[in-house]
């Protein structure tokens, strides 16, 4: 027996779908923002002399990257409040998808790091800079600098992984997919559709970094 495709289900509720799709993307974006101002801080205590700064940094990077993401959705939403924690359901998974996103730009922005010349840092020494005017004023835009095309990959892996937040039904782009398809029965009209969204946004969003890449790029 064939199956006929026929989008005209799938089409009248299109308009769900965006909203779910600028849901996802409003959860990348904060959650990345987060995630970066976690990851940095995190990146510097990573090349910490201090074994009490350095430690705790590592234990967290280690753990939150040898965890996978749906687990850590779940016990955020559903253990958390029975150790007294409770979080709406946007709340929890911007809150771990802020710490999961933290602990990958962590590794990032250490390899960043590293690639600076010393030579740089003991430059604005010399000419008085404070140690914070140096990370600030010299290290973070190199750094930043040198991360971008990594950084590009990452931003676009974190957005796809905002349709693990289904899993608690928070209403993005998948789950407004799952919810058409139960509802229509239009399996495979709902997943191209939706499928579709992911790869336009993916692109759109790969194509901004590169723009962002080249306008910031060291003159040679």
């Amino acid at each position: 027996m064939g199956y006929t495709l026929n989008f005209a289900a799938v089409w009248r509720s299109f308009d769900a779908l965006l909203a779910g799709l600028a849901l996802s993307l409003g959860l990348a974006v904060i959650s990345i923002l987060i995630g970066a101002l976690i990851g940095l801080v995190v990146a510097f205590a990573l090349l910490s002399k201090l074994r009490a700064v350095s430690w705790p940094a590592t234990a967290y990077v280690t753990l939150i990257r040898n965890l996978p993401i749906l687990v850590l959705v779940l016990f955020a939403y559903f253990a958390l409040p029975q150790m007294g924690v409770r979080l709406g359901k946007i709340e929890s998974f911007v809150a771990v998808l802020s710490l999961y996103s933290g602990a990958y730009l962590a590794e990032v922005f250490r390899a960043g790091l590293l690639s600076i010349p010393k030579g740089l840092p003991e430059a604005g020494l010399a000419i008085g800079l404070t140690p914070m005017q140096i990370r600030t004023t010299i290290v973070a835009p190199l750094m930043f600098r040198n991360v971008l095309p990594s950084l590009s990959s990452t931003v676009i892996s974190l957005f796809k992984d905002t349709s693990l937040a289904a899993a608690i039904a928070v209403p993005e782009l998948t789950f407004e997919a799952r919810k058409i398809n139960v509802e229509t029965f239009r399996v495979i009209e709902t997943w191209i559709v939706a499928s579709g969204l992911y790869v336009l946004t993916c692109s759109v969003l790969a194509a901004l970094m590169r723009l962002v890449e080249r306008r910031l790029a060291v003159p040679r």
